[in-house]
């Protein structure tokens, strides 16, 4: 059976050049691209691809917001994450995100082709440079009582961070997201207590930071 997949890239150019590795297998087939996590959101609700692979830093929704998104909506999609950031933290916020693996655009070439076939066995993949270090890393919280690592900030406040430093006003947030404009402040006031920083500019750069958005 041919595996319908879903690819979300703000990046036309990525999206086409992925699009080109997959489309080239005889048992994986490329049927819609997202510029963004709501509109992958949408076109999976829309259409029912068995895969979904989601870029980390894109607007409005990141691949992570959307995977945690689809994840409830739709328990049964398979979801690779495809990122340029080889960061422990993204890793483990992908796992815990629903993402059945992990997977580096300067080896796409490599690697992604194999990640969608074990995604739809059930099998976790992750770039092979990193998987000593991560487990052993995760070995070694386990053992000190830990786990993942913690977040910082709520998905809610997280989802409020990335809108902000996208520049959207606390009444264009509170229209998106379908609540108050005292929720929006009272969120964004939590976020720079929280945070401990002191006005837009500082959460846009924590924002770009944490990989909500791209420089």
């Amino acid at each position: 059976m041919t595996v319908r997949i879903l690819l979300a890239d703000d990046h036309a150019l990525v999206r086409r050049g992925v699009r080109l590795i997959l489309d080239n297998e005889p048992d994986l087939e490329v049927v819609g691209e997202a510029g963004d996590g709501a509109e992958a959101i949408s076109l999976a609700r829309r259409d029912k691809p068995d895969l979904a692979i989601l870029d980390i830093a894109m607007p409005r929704l990141t691949g992570l917001q959307a995977a945690r998104e689809l994840s409830r909506l739709l328990p049964d999609l398979r979801i690779l994450i495809l990122t340029m950031y080889d960061n422990e933290q993204y890793f483990f916020e992908a796992l815990k995100a629903g993402a059945s693996g992990y997977v580096l655009k300067s080896v796409a070439d490599r690697d992604l082709v194999e990640a969608c076939r074990a995604a739809m066995r059930g099998e976790p993949f992750l770039y092979p440079g990193a998987v000593n270090s991560l487990i052993r890393n995760y070995l070694d919280r386990a053992r000190e009582g830990g786990g993942f690592p913690a977040k910082a900030i709520t998905d809610r406040e997280e989802e409020i961070l990335k809108l902000v430093a996208e520049g959207h006003s606390s009444k264009e947030i509170a229209d998106m997201l379908v609540i108050s404009v005292k929720t929006v402040e009272r969120h964004r006031a939590n976020l720079l207590q929280k945070l401990g920083l002191k006005d837009r500019l500082e959460l846009t750069r924590y924002a770009i930071r944490a990989g909500l958005i791209e420089p």
